[in-house]
């Protein structure tokens, strides 16, 4: 009898989650397909892996034993892939990495295309969510590393500071504040104001950064609120109002001259982006190898370009 650790991650996922939709998000998977995973587990055994009388699903006696084995049995199939990959000397594999918006549209894809010169053989795969998301895909063990956007407090999560990443006013070029080589945060709020929708990391930061010098967002003069730092970007070049974003986000813009990018004179609004990873899941050699290199990636590089 041979089991794939496969049905074994779709298994310690749901168990995770307590629920078979968001396992179905989580691994890219159907939620029928979740639920053959799940049967043939139950089928090999003879017994009910887990109990859906109530609200959420929870793992029978039997399903509570499958699943501390699960997790070791995982664990090792990891430590024997790391072991021979440094008795070979050959990094390859897969490397699954869970990014939050800013890091993983702006940041991360030069940083995997320089990581990937020298070593060809590894695939990446990328998910791309909020904080939130990204939490749960490290949780449920579907991601190897996440790299964050602020804060994260949780006890089965290591968190490792990536870098520090400041927050700009943008202007469109011929506003009358681009001349100008920093902004008073009081300049800003007769003017226009495009923000991020409720929820979203960046507003939060934001919105704390306007408290701590009394200003509310209710009372500045925001005139929209958009979902992607991408439209926010459309909308301050088509003359629609001012933005907070990050630096990185606009590194383009700023190049080509289509957006100014403005300290804030009172102190510059800074924020950090954070590496997590899971206390007690043992990275693979290809994983490791990654973590060391996103650590020690040059970045100041990319933002003088």
């Amino acid at each position: 009898m041979s089991l794939d650790d496969h049905k074994l991650k779709v298994f310690c996922t749901v168990a995770e989650t307590k629920s078979f939709s968001k396992a179905s998000e989580i691994i890219h998977l159907t939620q029928p397909a979740v639920s053959l995973q799940i049967q043939a587990l139950e089928e090999l055994y003879e017994t009910k892996l887990f109990d859906r009388s109530s609200n959420a699903v929870t793992l029978t006696p039997a399903g509570e034993v499958l699943y501390k084995y699960a997790k070791h049995i995982l664990g090792l199939y990891a430590s024997a892939e790391k072991e021979i990959g440094e008795l070979t000397g050959l990094v390859k594999g897969s490397i699954s990495i869970g990014a939050s918006t800013t890091i993983g549209n702006y940041l991360l894809p030069r940083v995997i295309s320089d990581f990937r010169k020298s070593r060809s053989k590894i695939k990446i795969h990328v998910q791309v969510g909020n904080t939130k998301r990204v939490v749960e895909l490290l949780n449920s063990g579907n991601i190897d590393i996440g790299l964050v956007e602020g804060e994260v407090s949780r006890q089965k999560i290591s968190t490792k500071k990536l870098i520090d990443d400041e927050l700009c006013l943008v202007v469109p070029p011929q506003h009358p504040l681009s001349k100008r080589k920093d902004v008073s945060i009081f300049d800003i709020t007769n003017e226009p104001f495009i923000i991020r929708e409720e929820g979203s990391g960046t507003r939060q930061v934001i919105e704390k950064y306007l408290a701590k010098h009394g200003i509310t967002t209710q009372s500045m003069k925001i005139t929209l609120i958009l979902g992607s730092t991408e439209s926010i970007k459309h909308a301050v070049e088509n003359g629609m109002g001012l933005a907070i974003i990050s630096r990185w986000a606009a590194l383009k813009e700023a190049k080509f001259g289509t957006l100014k990018l403005l300290s804030f004179r009172e102190e510059k609004l800074m924020r950090e982006f954070t590496l997590i990873t899971h206390k007690n899941e043992v990275l693979s050699y290809a994983a490791e190898d990654f973590l060391d290199y996103v650590m020690n990636y040059p970045y100041e590089k990319l933002l003088s370009l």
